[in-house]
């Protein structure tokens, strides 16, 4: 057998439940992955070897006695660290919240321990998860395997590093403008943002941001494949009534025509052509497996949800938020505070929320027409590490060209991003995007962009 690290998470799944490969290996293999790559990466940043076997021998136990061990059962994956995972610290990344411990999961954590999964490790972010870039002053700089000079993305960076160089078949993460989408882009992996409510979430180490469901951050998988995307999103999003605005939607709906609009260069985006060019070619991917491929113009209005979705993201207690990112003192918090200031201050929630009613209801209107959306993730290949801190210049750069990834979150909207292929050693890849709750028609047509093209696996660190 291949080394068990290499497998995707449902083969490996499959594997465990019909005894011919026990958790317990699993685990250590997962362990021993660890141990060779991670210190050239630094994606995890907190794991207990003991605890991962004693999960590990709790699924082998439950198998043993022919006990039901859900869809991941023993699997490895890893947590990002601004979740709580009982006993385990909440940073995000923070100097100031190194003592911040959990005394219960967070409810997506508790749904992949449901689900069977074995917790492997905690995964690295930017200090208050607020870059797409992974450095902080708690944690250190995480690496992308395939290229350290690039980033791993953010502000899930170490989930998609890890991922990428298979430390645990899965990764979770989470994402409010990007965060889950970019590193799975940078890192060349794919990752699922979910529609707001799809997945719950609450954590009790922190205190809440007060108007909730408006910013809130919503975690998604990042995988090698998307068919480990689509078994994860099953397991991640398990009720809990711990999480108010959890929505119990189907996650199959309503049979649509295999309908593509493809945009190449939505709302004056201006993507480079390595970006044009995967765009198109995973549009041919498509219409070889038998969808209807339309290219358009123009979607409806990127940039006004992109501006908004800033503002709630960080216009909300703005003077707050600097105030804290001054006593942690961390540079890329610093950045992106000041960075944005002029766009977010002073901020009006009132005239938010009316806007994202009104361009919310244009984007539903476009997804009758078009059940799924095609377009880039970002404007650019995967920056050079830590960019947005070179210059104002280069800071402006950024924003722009993550236009795609802000905005999508704005109307609730479901976005998956599928890595297609590489420039030199740079991944590239595509952004699909459906009707709010309509996750399966991206997976659909992400494995219809998947299959078209070399398969995502795992490498060694490239130096």
């Amino acid at each position: 057998m291949q080394d068990i690290w290499r497998l995707s998470a449902a083969e490996l799944a499959s594997l465990i439940k019909s005894k011919k490969v026990s958790a317990k290996e699993a685990a250590e293999a997962g362990l021993a992955r660890l141990d060779a790559v991670n210190p050239k990466l630094n994606a995890v940043v907190d794991h207990r070897p003991d605890d991962v076997l004693a999960q590990a021998a709790k699924v082998d136990a439950a198998i043993a006695r022919g006990e039901a061990v859900g869809p991941l059962a023993g699997v490895p994956i890893t947590i990002k660290v601004n979740v709580d995972q009982e006993g385990y610290a909440t940073t995000n990344g923070l100097k100031a919240q190194r003592d911040v411990i959990a005394k219960v999961d967070n409810p997506v954590v508790a749904n992949l321990r449901k689900a069977g999964a074995v917790l492997l490790g905690r995964t690295n972010c930017p200090a208050v998860s607020y870059r797409w870039f992974t450095t902080n002053l708690i944690h250190g700089d995480t690496k992308n395997p395939r290229d350290p000079g690039i980033t791993p993305g953010g502000s899930s960076g170490g989930a998609g590093s890890a991922v990428a160089a298979g430390i645990g078949h899965i990764a979770h993460g989470t994402d409010i403008a990007g965060s889950v989408r970019y590193p799975a882009y940078a890192c060349g992996v794919h990752g699922l943002r979910p529609s707001m409510g799809r997945i719950p979430a609450f954590n009790s180490a922190l205190p809440e941001r007060p108007i909730g469901p408006q910013i809130s951050a919503v975690s998604g998988p990042l995988a090698r494949t998307v068919n480990d995307l689509r078994i994860s999103l099953a397991a991640m999003s398990a009720p809990d009534y711990r999480d108010p605005w959890y929505a119990p939607v189907p996650l199959e709906g309503p049979p649509r025509e295999k309908r593509v609009a493809m945009c190449l260069n939505p709302d004056g985006l201006d993507p480079v052509p390595e970006v044009i060019a995967a765009v198109a070619d995973a549009g041919k991917r498509l219409q070889k497996a038998g969808w209807i491929v339309e290219e358009i113009a123009n979607t409806p209005s990127l940039r006004e949800a992109a501006e908004i979705q800033t503002r709630l993201w960080l216009g909300d207690g703005y003077e707050a938020q600097l105030a804290f990112a001054e006593r942690e003192g961390d540079p890329g918090a610093l950045a992106c505070l000041r960075g944005v200031r002029a766009r977010v201050h002073p901020f009006d929630l009132s005239q938010a929320l009316t806007r994202r009613a009104t361009l919310t209801r244009e984007w539903f209107a476009f997804f009758e027409k078009y059940p799924v959306l095609l377009m880039p993730v970002s404007g650019e290949l995967p920056f050079p590490d830590h960019l947005d801190r070179k210059d104002e210049a280069s800071f402006a750069r950024v924003w722009h060209a993550q236009l795609p990834q802000i905005a999508i979150p704005f109307m609730g909207l479901p976005g998956l991003v599928v890595s297609t292929g590489l420039v030199g050693r740079i991944p590239v890849g595509v952004q699909l995007v459906a009707g709010r709750y309509r996750e399966d028609l991206c997976l659909a047509a992400g494995e219809a962009v998947e299959a078209g093209g070399t398969p995502s696996s795992p490498i060694d660190p490239v130096s």
